[in-house]
């Protein structure tokens, strides 16, 4: 049987993730890998989890083990509404829904809005699983290589009848760029979607892993009506448990939820049941002051081993948060020809070119520093080095 003679259109535009992929490769054990945005397995609150589990079967086996409500945990979806109302969001329970993991969120988002053909406006780079979520709806992402830039990239759009649907964003700690958009940029983007009647999307993993430097408030504070805000608990908490959550104007959430019914039902229940126990216990704040001290020092040494091991022409960013930096080789270098150079020398990375839509990007690449151990860390860079210097010289 020929399977592509019945294929959908959309599963057709579905792409592999080239992360995944190389994943296959990098988990070698002789290999340092520094390619997965995998949280480190130090920061799991194990010993807490243990005794929380045990309460839930003990006190709420019945309505823990059953089937849920498509749209979450109440206790959990207050707890969360309580958390984000301290940061300025004017929001309750009723405003959120917990997805599966905010990659859920991108993808329930994506078929709610997308038709075939339509445009989204995106960074250059931006976070691969979501341009994946939007090619596979046959939407056609549209990269900014600079913020100033996004008005003109928006007014041209328009102008030839592709008006964007929405504006996807993360302006905290970016993957894969590390970067942090400050309150102009904030602001900025803001008026771009109030001027041409644009939603945003707020996709905010990283938030909260925030090591130095300026907390700029949340875009959905400076406007509850247009924006949508994805959170998670995957690298605050642990990937394991597969709890994200959208934030918005309660119209989105409740056609979030009628397409989450077809596609799950609901998140696992269990799950939500500790998780709520967990911040209920103060317990998030507690451990989140562990993790940020470990990506902190983890983050200081990989900057402080690529000063001191990377050959001239090489470029990173200095991210204030988050788990990743990004690397730039000089204009010309093909960082999918250095990956294969690399292997070689036991050492990965992500390439670049994963993150740009457009197919630019081919000099850059992610490093992850929150995962590898810290005598990894410098022999990996070390490695690193030693293959790009192995191309370019």
């Amino acid at each position: 049987m020929n399977i592509q003679n019945i294929l959908s259109d959309n599963a057709k535009n579905m792409r592999r993730s080239a992360i995944r992929d190389l994943l296959s490769v990098a988990n070698r054990p002789e290999i340092i890998s520094f390619a997965g945005g995998f949280p480190n397995p130090a920061t799991f609150p194990v010993e807490e989890l243990k005794e929380i589990m045990q309460e839930v079967l003990e006190k709420e086996s019945v309505s823990a083990l059953q089937y849920g409500p498509t749209e979450g945990n109440g206790k959990l979806r207050t707890l969360l509404a309580d958390r984000y109302r301290a940061q300025g969001l004017d929001i309750t329970k009723d405003n959120i829904l917990i997805t599966t993991s905010s990659q859920q969120a991108i993808d329930l988002t994506s078929r709610i809005f997308i038709n075939p053909g339509d445009t989204i406006v995106c960074g250059l780079p931006s976070y691969l699983g979501a341009l994946q979520a939007f090619w596979s709806y046959q939407a056609q992402p549209i990269g900014v290589p600079k913020d100033e830039e996004l008005e003109i990239v928006v007014k041209t759009l328009i102008e030839t009848g592709r008006k964007p649907k929405f504006i996807y964003t993360i302006p905290d700690f970016q993957n894969p760029s590390g970067i942090t958009l400050d309150l102009e940029k904030r602001k900025m983007i803001l008026n771009v979607a109030r001027k041409y009647d644009l939603l945003i999307i707020e996709d905010s993993p990283y938030r909260e892993i925030r090591f130095e430097g300026t907390a700029y408030p949340l875009m959905y504070s400076m406007d509850n009506e247009r924006v949508m805000l994805f959170g998670t608990l995957s690298k605050t908490v642990l990937p394991g448990f597969r709890i994200g959550w959208v934030i918005a104007p309660e119209e989105i959430i409740n056609r979030l939820i009628v397409a989450k019914q077809s596609s799950d039902l609901c998140t696992p229940v269990f799950d939500q049941a500790v998780a709520a126990k967990y911040f209920e216990k103060g317990l998030f704040e507690k451990n989140l002051e562990k993790t940020i001290e470990l990506y902190r020092r983890k983050r200081d040494l990989m900057l402080g081993c690529f000063e001191k091991y990377m050959p001239k022409g090489v470029s990173w960013t200095k991210p204030e948060g988050g788990l990743f930096l990004f690397v730039s080789l000089p204009e010309g270098y093909d960082t999918t020809e250095l990956f294969n150079v690399a292997i070689k020398n036991d050492v990965a990375f992500v390439i670049g070119e994963a993150f740009h839509c457009d197919g630019s990007g081919k000099n850059t690449m992610r490093i992850n520093f929150s995962y590898m151990g810290d005598d990894m860390i410098e022999e990996g860079v070390k490695r690193l080095a030693k293959a790009i210097k192995e191309m370019i010289q």
